[in-house]
């Protein structure tokens, strides 16, 4: 079963994740491998150098006991153990003087040693033994030249290695595990936004279509119904008059639209002058009012404080207008629409207040949403549900908040509250 996009974008999103980490440990580990190997070889080799040095003194102290002493005496340097490191002391050619016996190998490098000073060797004797020797020359008290080894199995460091390597193995698959699952968490987090957008964009593309249908369709039917026969002309002039509506009703929507796709992709470019908002609310309110006389409902003015504003004084027209047009449009005949702008705080805010129909509190948070309409609530009108819309993105450009409180039957109330200016700016006309 083939998957769902988002779904193979967040599974490739979090293997990434853990990919990415992965890549991150293995060159940490690595070179931390590398750092702490170095290490550990020093301190063998550190330790091999403090046993020769150790066999050394014990030599000394063996002649110094050996000419002092009459009778028997101890042996210093057999008395000398030292944990998991095999001595030997040899002469300049590799003659052993303890132990009795001394591998062959070992007695090799103790001419290199007498020559140099100094010498290593190492040895790799089968899977379970790769042994390191350190070899020095060194003088008796009686000036006898003597050369002193101290041997040690790697398998310590290799012990040493083994832990760690495993402890930071643990540490790696633990770290991965808990990428893997935060790495879904996030990666379903980070692609909510995108599903969101995509769900967004498929149900407003189908809204679109959907609005646009209805009157390309009437356009359509009614072209073809005036073509299949000669008519009168007043009969034509009626179709005319049907098709003008209808295409002055689409070329709103398509205006709407092109509105919202500039404001979505940051086209439309906003003025920032001082203005008043009464003037601006008293021009929209004269314009509205010719369409509230058709309908029979009744455009009062109330308070109007001088009240200054800082943006684009043609888009707040625009908000305006939308909010009146809805105010009128969903209000009966007889009905009545009232306009206040207000000083509060410093703050100017418009309030639009209708008798309409209302809208019921299960529509009320989403008719800002693009094409919705409360068809029961609210009737079905005329228009795409794109008024509000823009009315929002116009008061969030403009840092305002707009605001609708309704409740059926009971009216509705818009207020645009904008943000103090700082500016007095000129006298409201």
């Amino acid at each position: 079963m083939a998957l769902q996009p988002l779904t193979a974008l967040r599974l490739r999103l979090t293997a990434w994740y853990v990919l990415t980490l992965g890549l991150i440990l293995s060159l940490l580990g690595g070179g931390l491998f590398v750092v702490i190997r170095g290490q550990f070889t020093r301190q063998l080799d550190a330790s091999l150098r403090e046993a020769t040095k150790e066999l050394e003194r014990a030599a000394a102290i063996r002649e110094r006991e050996r000419t002092a002493a009459k009778g028997a005496v101890v042996d210093a340097v057999d008395e000398l153990h030292i944990p998991d490191r095999t001595l030997y002391l040899m002469s300049p050619d590799g003659t052993p003087v303890k132990p009795a016996t001394i591998p062959g190998w070992v007695r090799d490098v103790a001419p290199r040693a007498a020559a140099a000073g100094s010498a290593d060797a190492r040895r790799h004797e089968h899977p379970e033994r790769n042994l390191r020797l350190h070899a020095e020359r060194f003088t008796l008290p009686g000036g006898q030249v003597m050369v002193a080894a101290a041997l040690a199995d790697q398998v310590e460091l290799e012990d040493q290695y083994a832990a760690l390597i495993a402890a930071f193995s643990g540490a790696a698959l633990a770290a991965l595990v808990l990428v893997a699952a935060g790495g879904g968490v996030l990666s379903r987090k980070s692609t909510a936004p995108v599903e969101r957008t995509i769900s967004y964009m498929r149900r407003f593309m189908a809204d679109a279509a959907h609005e646009l249908r209805a009157p390309v369709a009437v356009l359509r039917t009614s072209a073809e119904v005036a073509l299949q026969a000669p008519r009168d002309p007043a009969a034509y002039a009626d179709t005319l008059r049907v098709i003008e509506r209808e295409a002055e009703r689409l070329g709103g929507i398509v205006d709407d639209l092109l509105t919202l796709a500039r404001a979505d992709a940051g086209e439309r470019p906003l003025k920032r002058e001082p203005f008043f908002l009464d003037d601006v609310v008293l021009e929209s309110a004269e314009a509205a009012r010719a369409l509230a006389g058709a309908k029979g409902v009744e455009l009062t003015l109330g308070a109007f404080d001088e009240a200054p504003v800082e943006g684009d004084a043609d888009l707040v027209r625009q908000l305006v207008m939308n909010l009146l047009q809805n105010a009128v449009k969903f209000t009966p005949g007889g009905g009545t629409v009232r306009v206040d702008v207000l000083q509060d705080d410093g703050a100017s805010v418009a309030i639009i207040e209708d008798s309409g129909v209302g809208i019921a509190p299960e529509h009320l948070p989403h008719v800002f949403e693009r094409f919705y309409r409360a068809d029961a609530a609210r009737g079905r009108g005329d228009g795409a549900g794109l008024g509000l819309s823009i009315a929002r993105w116009i008061a969030d450009a403009h840092g305002a908040t707009l605001r609708l409180t309704s409740a059926p039957g009971a009216g509705t109330r818009a207020e645009v509250r904008f943000p103090r200016t700082g500016r007095s700016g000129v006298s409201s006309s």
